[in-house]
């Protein structure tokens, strides 16, 4: 096996993948921003959720808001609620997994509040009692998504913003999760900080 070459086919598919999704996830990916930091401005949070990889972009989106992303500004409130241990397992002991993030959806969310919910499939069945839970609460919901978006972007309502990635291969879709996840910080802090360029 040429190792070399096999893992220059990695870089080429993932630049590859980020360049076709700018054209679709452009123009969502702003309406995102001003969405996150209208919420924000109006004392609002960011809740986000999801499984696996989708839970590590949660908590990564989370830190880069509370901490700083490129840009001295003041902390922002967002939460991942993917971290709680002693909350995840008792709703997935005392009830079902599927509630895991929705019960705390109901907890902490608040009108004017967002969810970002975050699947490659679009197909998770507790982001998607989340996003219910979200709209419950008055929510809007941005959900970050691929492989056409399942369940979760046929659920989405007018307030709500679908950035589903145009890819079909888990890692590339993750890849350009993350990306996205960066877009949304520097959009945030620039809204925030009146940056012009």
């Amino acid at each position: 096996m040429d190792l070399i070459h096999r893992i220059s086919r990695q870089f080429e598919d993932s630049a590859r993948t980020k360049l076709d999704a700018l054209e679709a996830l452009a123009a969502p990916i702003a309406g995102a921003v001003e969405i996150m930091t209208g919420s924000l401005l109006n004392n609002g949070k960011i809740l986000a959720c999801g499984n696996g990889g989708s839970a590590a972009d949660a908590q990564h989106f989370a830190a880069e808001l509370v901490n700083r992303f490129e840009m001295e500004r003041p902390p922002l409130a967002a939460v991942a609620l993917t971290t709680d241990t002693s909350t995840l397992t008792s709703i997935a002991n005392d009830y079902d997994y599927n509630q895991v993030f929705s019960k705390q959806v109901r907890a902490l969310g608040q009108p004017g509040d967002v969810l970002l919910a975050i699947s490659t499939s679009g197909n998770s069945p507790n982001v998607i009692a989340a996003i219910e839970a979200a709209h419950e609460r008055e929510m809007r919901v941005i959900a970050l998504t691929g492989k056409g978006g399942g369940r979760m972007g046929e659920m989405l309502g007018d307030g709500d913003i679908h950035l589903c990635v145009p890819a079909d291969r888990t890692a590339r879709i993750q890849e350009v999760h993350l990306l996205v996840l960066h877009c949304l910080c520097d959009g945030i802090d620039c809204l925030l900080l009146g940056v012009e360029d």
